[in-house]
């Protein structure tokens, strides 16, 4: 045999693994790497997360509606996933994330509370994960170019329309005027009482409610309305379309305006009108993410689209009324512009990242918001103070009243 001739067995120790799944940008860039979760296609925007944990929770926020989450932290998947650590309020329900893009290989999980591997999870919830891509590379890009629009695609034999793919990528519209709330708000009334996980006990009931808070759901996580619950609050929730009348028919002492995904000022045809409502008739209100947002537009400022977002457990936030410093979960692509706010809303918050608006509130009626996730809890606590804030604020109106 000459030297020259190919080794049949070398070659086969030293085959390329097959591409199985790709990341097609819509400026037609092409990331290969291997199929992980669901199989098919999806569109939406890549964002990056830097959160080294909390990925169910992540992965199940419906703010994430119409997005591609890439996370920074290279193990995503190692302590698995079980039934507790789910923040949309219908367990069954689908998650609105578009896909998950992973630098390494999902390993088993070794954690007590896991119940089921990451990979079967992302199977069953329909999500379409792919793993292998250099996600500091992509993160630098989003940083550089903003948040590019992309189809995320998985099938287990390698085969794949890529003309299709990269045409789909780029006639996306993407999230600019994109409502994506009715996809994620609940369809029909309903009361929540479940109060946060405790250690060895899991969830509590609240028994003993003070106050009642209609909680508009524009896309609201479930442990938003536990500490609402902690608070000392019964609370309702109504779907995003509910109107001024169906929420004052319940008596509200108080109004939640919820996070939730898209274009703040395309859902906010239909439910600034009602926030105004609301904050005109005096009633005690507090808005997260979505609901900040909304709230701005309410009393007559604008929002405006982000260049690459806040996505990420350790956002650094100060609070300008007490001087303090909080560690903030933050997710959103969309901001209030502070310039555009009038004289009666002022700044409360700012992300000391880039200075942008983080939350507001009222110098003449009784409503505040903030725009990162005080639930999420990566101070782990430090913003739980503004739940109790709230409920400071309906007893201090129901005693004026």
């Amino acid at each position: 045999m000459s030297g020259n001739a190919p080794d049949a067995a070398t070659d086969d120790v030293w085959a390329e693994p097959l591409p199985t799944a790709l990341l097609v940008l819509a400026d037609g860039t092409v990331l290969e790497g291997f199929g992980l979760g669901a199989t098919g296609h999806a569109v939406g925007e890549v964002c990056f997360n830097t959160a080294m944990t909390g990925y169910q929770e992540v992965l199940t926020d419906p703010s994430y509606a119409g997005q591609i989450i890439t996370f920074t932290f290279p193990h995503i998947g190692n302590v698995g996933t079980n039934e507790e650590d789910i923040e949309t309020v219908s367990m069954a329900g689908a998650s609105g994330v578009r896909g998950v893009v992973l630098h390494s290989a999902i390993t088993d999980p070794s954690n007590y509370r896991a119940t089921r591997h990451f990979d079967q999870w992302l199977k069953a919830r329909g999500i379409i994960a792919i793993s292998g891509i250099d996600t500091r590379a992509l993160t630098a890009l989003i940083r550089d170019k903003g948040m590019p629009n992309a189809v995320i695609a998985h099938a287990p034999d390698g085969k794949f329309d890529l003309d299709a793919l990269k045409k789909e990528a780029a006639e996306w519209p993407g999230l600019v005027g994109m409502d994506l709330v009715p996809m994620v708000t609940s369809a029909q009334r309903f009361t929540w009482d479940e109060t946060p996980w405790q250690w060895s006990e899991g969830y509590g009931r609240q028994t003993a409610p003070a106050h009642h808070v209609v909680a508009i759901d524009y896309g609201v996580k479930r442990n938003i309305l536990r500490l609402l619950a902690r608070a000392g609050c019964k609370v309702t929730v109504v779907p995003a379309t509910a109107s001024t009348e169906d929420i004052l028919s319940l008596k509200p002492d108080g109004v939640f305006l919820s996070n939730g995904p898209g274009d703040p000022a395309a859902t906010g045809e239909y439910a600034v009108p009602v926030i105004r409502d609301i904050i005109e008739r005096g009633i005690p209100t507090f808005g997260i993410c979505l609901g900040h947002q909304m709230l701005g537009l309410a009393v007559g400022g604008r929002t405006m689209k982000m260049h690459q977002g806040h996505h990420g457990a350790n956002h650094p936030v100060k609070d300008m009324t007490t001087g303090k410093v909080e560690i903030t979960s933050m997710n959103h692509g969309f901001a209030v512009d502070r310039d555009s706010l009038p004289a009666t809303a002022q700044e409360t918050h700012v992300s000391l990242f880039d200075g942008s608006n983080a939350g507001i509130q009222l110098t003449d009626k009784p409503v505040f918001s903030v725009q990162y996730h005080p639930e999420a809890s990566p101070g782990p606590q430090d913003s739980h103070y503004l739940f109790d804030r709230f409920v400071e604020m309906i007893a201090n109106t129901k005693k004026a009243a």
